[in-house]
């Protein structure tokens, strides 16, 4: 739960932009975007084993660097 007190003084730009700021660091967004639509484990397996190759490629790159 993202809670926001707004400051004395404080416009509503500016606390809408700090209240987007929580809510991104908070991770909430990525949450929200992950379970949007359901994914088969089979998709899950082969983006986390993507990702995975991606990662080794690049360490491979940097320590031939």
């Amino acid at each position: 739960m993202v809670k926001l007190v707004v400051r004395d003084k404080e416009s509503i730009q500016e606390a809408v932009r700090r209240f987007r700021k929580l809510v991104e660091r908070s991770g909430i967004k990525k949450e929200m975007r992950r379970r949007e639509h359901y994914e088969k484990p089979s998709e899950i397996k082969r983006r986390a084993r993507l990702r995975a190759e991606r990662r080794a490629r690049r360490t491979r790159l940097l320590a031939g660097a």
